[in-house]
Formats: C-alpha cells, sequence, structure tokens
C-alpha cells in the first residue's frame, strides 16, 4: 500500500512511522525545510507546551491520553528523546466557586475512567509542593503525567521513520488530489496513491479548500514562554489565571496566552504580545514565587473544531483526515497516529465521535479556549 502523509509534524510522522513498520510504502510531505537529521523548524509541534496527561474526564479522551502516555515512556530514551514524569496539578482560585465544581465534577468521571486523580486539599498541596496556596478554593492532582520537549520528539519520530524506509520529500508546497487519492507538488507534479494522510495542522483548511472540500477548522493563536531561573514543582494550570507552567531545562516553561480569532496560517504573529508576558509573569510570582527573567517567548497556531472534537479519520475514498485538536494534539499524538494508521489499514473503524464526516464543513462557531474547565 503506497501512502502519502501531508504534514511532518507529531502526528503526521507517528502515523508515518506506523504506516511503515506495518508494510506499507510512505512518503511524507513537509512545506517547510524541514530535515529529519535536524531540529524541526516552525511548525505547530515544535512550538507545542510538551505537557502531557491523560487527565479527562470524557471516556474517549482518558483513553487516548492514557495510550499516548505509554507510548511516550515506551519511546523515552530512544533518539534522544525522553519523557520525565512529572505530576500535574489543577487549581482553582478563591471566588471562582463555578470552576471548582466543574473541577471537581471532572475529577469525579476521570476517576470512573481508571485515572490518578484526586482533589487535594489546598494546604495539603502546599505541604507537598512548593506552590502558594493560601488563595486558592480547589485544588487536584493527577499522578500520571509528565513533560517532553516537542521538537526532540518530531526529531525521534523522523528519525525512527526515516530507519523505517519512509520518503521525505520537502520546502515544497503540496495539494491533494482525492479521485484517485494523490499530491501534486508545486501544482505541477502529480503522484498517485492509494491513501493520502492529510495531518497539516493549521493549513488542513487551505489544503482541503483547494480540491472544493470544506472542513469546519479554524486555526487560532497560543503563547508561550521559557524562563531563565530554575522551577523544581510540578506541572501547574491555575484555572482562573488561564495560565500553565512546568519544567524545563532552562529553568521553566509557561503558556496560554490564547486569542481566539481565527488567524491566517501564513501570516500570523510568531512572537507573544507584551499582556501575554505580562499575565504569566504575575501568574507565576503569585503561585510559585518565580522571578520570571524571560529567555524567549512565542507564539504558535492551535486548530479548532465546531464541538471541541478533532476531525480523524476517512473524508472521502482513499482521503484521510488528522486535524482540530484545540491545543491538545501534542499530548495525543502517539495515540492519534497510531489509531489513524490503523484506520487506514482497515484494522479498526476509527473513533466515531471524531469522525470528519459528522460536520458538513459549513459550520459558524466561535472559537473556545481547550483548556478551560467547563
Amino acid at each position: 500500500m503506497r501512502v502519502a502523509v501531508v504534514g511532518g509534524g507529531a502526528v503526521g510522522l507517528t502515523a508515518a512511522h506506523d504506516l511503515a513498520t506495518r508494510g506499507c510504502e510512505v512518503t511524507v510531505f513537509e512545506r517547510g525545510g524541514y530535515d529529519p537529521e535536524s531540529t524541526p523548524g516552525d511548525g505547530s509541534s515544535a512550538r507545542a507546551a510538551g505537557v502531557l496527561y491523560d487527565a479527562y474526564a470524557e471516556d474517549i479522551d482518558a483513553e487516548i491520553g492514557g495510550r499516548a502516555l505509554e507510548r511516550f515512556r515506551e519511546f523515552s530514551g530512544e533518539d534522544g528523546f525522553e519523557f520525565r514524569e512529572c505530576p500535574y496539578v489543577i487549581a482553582v482560585r478563591d471566588g471562582n466557586e463555578t470552576a471548582a465544581d466543574a473541577m471537581a465534577a471532572s475529577v469525579d468521571r476521570m476517576r470512573v475512567h481508571g485515572r490518578e486523580v484526586s482533589v487535594v486539599d489546598p494546604a495539603e498541596l502546599g505541604d507537598r509542593f512548593p506552590l502558594r496556596t493560601d488563595d486558592l478554593l480547589a485544588t487536584a492532582v493527577a499522578d500520571n503525567a509528565g513533560w517532553t520537549d516537542p521538537a526532540g520528539y518530531v526529531a525521534a519520530m523522523a528519525k525512527k521513520a526515516e530507519r523505517e524506509g519512509v520518503g521525505f520529500e520537502t520546502g515544497r508546497s503540496v495539494g491533494v488530489h482525492v479521485d484517485p487519492p494523490g499530491v501534486a507538488v508545486d501544482d505541477v507534479v502529480t503522484k498517485r496513491f492509494d491513501a493520502v494522510l492529510v495531518a497539516a495542522g493549521a493549513h488542513t483548511k487551505r489544503v482541503f479548500a483547494e480540491v472544493g472540500i470544506s472542513v469546519p477548522v479554524k486555526p487560532y493563536r497560543v503563547q508561550a514562554l521559557t524562563g531563565r531561573r530554575a522551577y523544581d514543582g510540578p506541572m501547574v494550570y491555575d484555572a482562573t489565571a488561564g495560565v500553565y507552567f512546568r519544567p524545563h531545562p532552562t529553568g521553566v516553561l509557561a503558556g496560554d496566552g490564547t486569542v481566539p480569532i481565527e488567524a491566517d496560517p501564513d501570516e500570523w504573529k510568531r512572537d507573544a504580545d507584551d499582556w501575554f508576558v505580562d499575565d504569566i509573569r504575575t501568574t507565576l510570582d503569585d503561585r510559585a514565587g518565580y522571578d520570571l527573567d524571560v529567555e524567549r517567548a512565542w507564539a504558535g497556531l492551535c486548530v479548532a473544531t465546531p464541538d471541541g472534537d478533532p476531525l480523524l479519520g476517512e473524508l472521502s475514498e482513499g482521503i484521510f483526515v488528522a486535524a482540530g485538536w484545540q491545543g491538545h494534539g501534542f499530548m495525543r499524538a502517539p495515540a492519534t497516529g497510531e489509531t489513524i494508521a490503523e484506520q487506514m489499514l482497515g484494522e479498526t473503524a476509527g473513533i466515531s465521535p471524531f469522525d470528519p464526516t459528522r460536520f458538513s464543513g459549513d459550520e459558524e462557531f466561535e472559537i473556545r479556549e481547550g483548556m478551560a474547565l467547563e
């Protein structure tokens, strides 16, 4: 089976690797100047947060999150990739009863699905971790969690895929043909395949629009930064501030800074906004007594869908899509790449709630933050 994968990020490369290990002849098409032997370039995967957990309230999400963590751990120590164990804390401040109730209800559902998550008293949390907790109303801790360098995962998966015989065509624009399945390189060279997977992140809508297929996805900016001073606490999501932070080799990595406006995937601001840096500075000081010395601040693109669930599956005969992760794409990539590979080979029927044909493609919807408690 000859397969094309359009998009060389975490999901696309995982799928390409898994397809190749099952005997497929796979070619990855990446529009950026991507070199499998070097650090990945400027795509969404390389700009992701690297926060990893399985603390999801919905059964499908919990299952995918758990499988992703299994694979992250399996790959750790290979090709320069490392998964670092670290608890994940959810914190809600005084006066935010709605979020506290939502967190408690979510934790109950997480535990039903076998997730290692518990509600803890804020004072107990303060005894366990170097965090300020006297202004918190409610907290929870997920112990099955960790973090990693997203670019390191992408580089490692590229090396694994290359060893399995995956070919790479980079640095050129690619379009999709649907009847029969194929790709057009630079609008000139057409190549036929038995199946095509589009895992092009923020460019997914454009890729399909060129062949008259409408998909309801919207790219939007999120932001992150790294600080130079050491931080040795847990990963934290301050739900009231809408900020997360985690340990990082240079000190700390923190972010969110969601801008809920559809962004142009070719023309978007790649540097972080000043207001975002100020918000992170305040939250880090309030929650961890951390004096931020910014090393780097940047923006990346996430992709939203009308219902917050991804498009994962067969869109038309032989044409598959993997997009719309609402900010959780990287942390689920090892599992979703595996799932779409199995579906393309006919080994599974896919995940019905993520079926991309559930939408007409012309839906109007507002972008909502992927991490917010509901």
